[in-house]
């Protein structure tokens, strides 16, 4: 077989092991030597069922035998010698007529050792004058007497032994060595052909468009690259190039021995065909290694082209500027302003995630990603949607920080008033105790030039024509007021150095209030423009404090009423708009056709219990609060009153994580597009359908900035008794959202009572029961678990991480144990260690150690 012959050809050629019977016989052989010219020998010795042999047999093993010679030796022609010294004429004779008939290359020479018997040989020689005729060969028919006449036409050298040559030939050794020989070149042949479709599979592999997909095609393609690699080692390393070595050993025997050149050829068809195994393998490596850098740049873009899509959607990158625009530049009070600043920075963080995936993909770009075409336009798309975003934010900032001077000074005057109000009378008659309001007054106007107010008038001054109407008139207003309080500062200043720069004679003392409330500093004013003997204390002065004090305190409950009572009217717009916009354009029969199939009969699903929502404030709780816009101090009777209906949020949030689900289903649909350009809404259902929930958080922040100017002790304990509600329906808001989570669990949830509380805590089992190691590894290593205290019963859960359809991380609590609260026995201190506690069950039989998790 030849290199080439075994790389391409498709036909299967004919081994040695196919007949292997048949040159087992010997009936012809080829000892690798040579005629003058290089001619093969073809020796065809004594056999004595010759004449018996199928012809079959006969076509296969010469047929063999002539393709083994290279090329170039089997042009020069075939040299056959027959050996029939011990046989007859007519063995002779067939052995003429069938190679005659059935030698399949070309004849040089025929040489025939005629039989040595005298009357055999007599025969001989006149039956070869008589046939030589009808054998019809073209090549001469030497017929020899003697070993020694056929040394005359061949070498001894090129003889074997049996024909009085020095040729060594083993007949089973060249079995094995052209059986060798063999295996190794179908084993090469075989794995060209496993590396050659397996690399066409791979070219022709259509890439995903999905990450999941695309890491299970690279998972794949590795494991078969991995199995072909072992199979590969399996057939080749040790069948291949070490058969390869091993054919060659053979081929090469010893140093001593001089090779043949049908055991040159073979050498070099050896070598040959492990260059082209060796070759065959580092193109397939290399292949692979360019369509497995491919495979990964595809994952590579497939995660890119995911989170750009993430950064659109879910970081609302589209509604980003206009929540960016609708955000307020004006805030009436310091808290308010550094809520606007806050709600800015978190758009801002949004914006970086956008700013982070533009970087990612300018890395792409870089490492020569074969993407280029499609990353780069999204990366354009992101620095130019975060330039802008960046350039307006810049301008809100500028805004907002000159609102945010603005409200300092509104702060600092307030302040400023309820010091010159709290300062006492009696303590101001002596000189000590002048000096010490004189220090405080002074101490006090120094934190004016810290907050660097005076940089108001400037940034007014400089920015007049730019400002708009409302900054104009707030800040009007601001440098108004820090002008009057910093009159009746110097005024005040003036009248406590005159006071403790001499004695005075001290007035009758008052009896000391509490000077944190409003009601003791109005009776503090009250009281000054009475008292003839402080000269200042004007008319004038108690007048203009008198009216600050009021304006102070109705301000902060007017403005936090009137963003109660405006917020709460566009909630219910809002939810008015979801309703009759979404909602029951379920039922449009304009719409039908482009309504997503998953909407079918789930639209209580999307929306949950929205419509009892919408009722609920509709009907009752914005009116009730509308009542008490003259009243603030009923704001908590509302609350207090409407506790139970309240509780339509805690259904409302728990069907949040399904109504998210279906969202992500449909909500890019045509149907949600054509009923937000109806609704002109800017921003997509899904933020809408938030608003419930940052509703009912947004109460509790109200409750508490009314707590904080509440003006009397009645009203102070209602509020406190409406947030203490609000925070109790928002915590068991969150306890439900966390015990929905729960999986595992067989009994009904229900049963159990009320949830109580829940949270993650470090678990140490000590139970009485159970293997002493087992135990101790217990006391060392806490376990993480989640617990749920119910009325009736005390469950261990524990919390696991679930991501969904690339979203977010959601937990859930897999059930591992529980405890009958009838049962529990709990032991306040762990000794040792103060911070943790002891639960016990049924007498001590089980024991837990709990500390909450860090």
């Amino acid at each position: 077989l030849r290199p080439h012959e075994i790389m391409q050809q498709d036909i299967r050629p004919l081994l040695a092991v196919d007949i292997i019977e048949q040159l087992h016989k010997q009936f012809a052989l080829l000892s690798g030597g040579r005629g003058r010219d290089g001619a093969p020998i073809i020796t065809f010795p004594e056999y004595s069922g010759f004449n018996e042999l199928p012809d079959e047999d006969f076509v296969n093993v010469v047929t063999y035998l002539t393709s083994i010679p290279s090329l170039d030796a089997a042009s020069i022609g075939f040299i056959i010698i027959i050996d029939r010294r011990r046989d007859k004429w007519s063995s002779v004779k067939a052995s003429l007529a069938r190679i005659a008939g059935a030698f399949p290359a070309n004849l040089q020479l025929v040489l025939v050792l005629r039989p040595s018997r005298f009357f055999q040989r007599a025969i001989a020689d006149i039956g070869i004058r008589l046939h030589r005729e009808d054998f019809k060969m073209k090549v001469p028919i030497v017929m020899l007497n003697s070993l020694s006449d056929l040394h005359g036409y061949v070498d001894k050298g090129q003889l074997t032994c049996e024909l009085g040559g020095s040729l060594q030939y083993c007949h089973s050794q060249w079995l094995h060595h052209r059986t060798a020989i063999e295996n190794f070149a179908v084993t090469v042949k075989s794995t060209a052909q496993m590396l050659q479709k397996f690399g066409t599979d791979l070219s022709e592999t259509e890439l995903p468009n999905d990450v999941q997909c695309t890491k299970d095609l690279l998972t794949a393609h590795t494991e078969k690259r991995n199995k072909l690699k072992v199979g590969k080692h399996a057939s080749t390393q040790p069948p291949g190039h070490c058969r390869g070595r091993n054919s060659l050993s053979l081929v090469n025997k010893t140093e001593s021995h001089v090779l043949n050149p049908d055991e040159m050829d073979n050498q070099t068809t050896v070598e040959r065909l492990m260059a082209q195994l060796d070759e065959t393998e580092n193109a397939f490596e290399q292949f692979w290694s360019k369509h497995h850098v491919k495979l990964e740049q595809c994952l590579q873009l497939r995660h890119f082209e995911q989170d750009f899509r993430e950064v659109h959607t879910t970081s609302c990158l589209d509604s980003l500027m206009a929540a960016l625009m609708w955000l307020s530049d004006l805030g009436d009070c310091v808290t308010g302003v550094e809520q606007i600043l806050a709600d800015l920075r978190r758009l801002e963080t949004s914006a970086e995630k956008a700013q982070l995936q533009a970087g990612h993909g300018e890395q792409l770009i870089q490492s020569g990603h074969y993407a280029v075409d499609s990353i780069r336009p999204k990366c354009v798309e992101l620095h130019h949607i975060c330039d802008d975003f960046s350039n307006e934010t810049k301008k809100k900032y500028d805004v907002l920080s000159k609102s945010l001077l603005e409200t300092s000074v509104n702060h600092w005057c307030e302040c400023g008033v309820y010091l010159l109000a709290s300062q006492a009378v009696d303590k101001c008659q002596s000189q000590e105790g002048a000096e010490t309001a004189l220090l405080e007054l002074e101490n006090y106007m120094t934190t004016a030039e810290q907050q660097q107010l005076g940089q108001l008038k400037d940034l007014y001054n400089q920015n007049e024509l730019v400002l708009t109407q409302p900054i104009k008139v707030k800040v009007q207003t601001a440098l108004k007021r820090l002008e009057e309080a910093e009159e009746m500062f110097r005024k005040r200043r003036v009248s406590l150095k005159k006071l403790s720069a001499k004695q005075t004679r001290p007035v009758q003392p008052v009896a000391p209030r509490p000077e944190a409330s409003p009601n003791y500093v109005m009776s503090r004013l009250c009281l000054s423009s009475q008292n003839q003997g402080l000269s200042f204390f004007t008319p004038r002065t108690h007048a203009r404090t008198q009216t600050i004090m009021f304006s102070v305190v109705l301000s902060l409950y007017r403005h936090i009423m009137t963003e109660l009572i405006e917020t709460e009217r566009l909630y219910v717009e809002e939810l008015q708009s979801i309703m009759q916009g979404y909602a029951a354009a379920l039922g449009d029969s304009e719409l039908a056709h482009v309504i997503p199939a998953v909407l079918e009969n789930n639209s209580d699903v999307l929306f949950g219990n929205l419509p009892e929502i919408y009722d609920f404030h509709n009907k009752m709780f914005l009116r009730e609060l509308e009542n008490c816009v003259e009243k603030p101090e009923l704001v908590a009777k509302c609350f207090l009153k409407r506790k139970e209906e309240l509780q339509v949020y805690e259904k409302y949030c728990q069907n949040k994580p399904r109504s998210e689900a279906l969202w992500r289903q449909c909500g890019d649909s045509v149907f949600f597009q054509e009923c937000q350009r109806r609704l002109d809404h800017k921003l997509s259902l899904d933020a809408y359908l938030l608003k419930p929930v940052q509703r009912i958080t947004k109460y509790q922040l109200m409750l508490k900035e009314m707590l904080k100017c509440s003006r009397s002790s009645e009203g102070m304990a209602e509020l406190e008794e409406a947030l203490a509600t609000v925070l109790e329906i928002i915590k068991s808001v969150n306890d439900s959202m966390h015990q929905i989570a729960i999986t595992g669990f067989e009994g009904n949830l229900n049963d159990l009572g009320k949830l109580l509380m829940q949270g993650s805590f470090n678990v140490w089992a000590d139970h009485k029961k159970g293997h002493s190691k087992v135990k101790d590894l217990a006391r060392f290593k806490p376990m993480q678990r989640h617990l749920f205290l119910y009325n009736n019963m005390l469950l261990f859960c524990k919390k696991r991480e679930e991501t969904s359809d690339g979203h977010e991380k959601s937990p859930s609590y897999s059930f591992k144990h529980s405890l009958k609260m009838s049962a529990v026995g709990i032991t306040e201190n762990v000794k040792g260690d103060v911070k943790k506690f002891e639960i016990w069950y049924n007498g001590r039989e089980e024991v837990y150690i709990i500390q909450v998790s860090a």
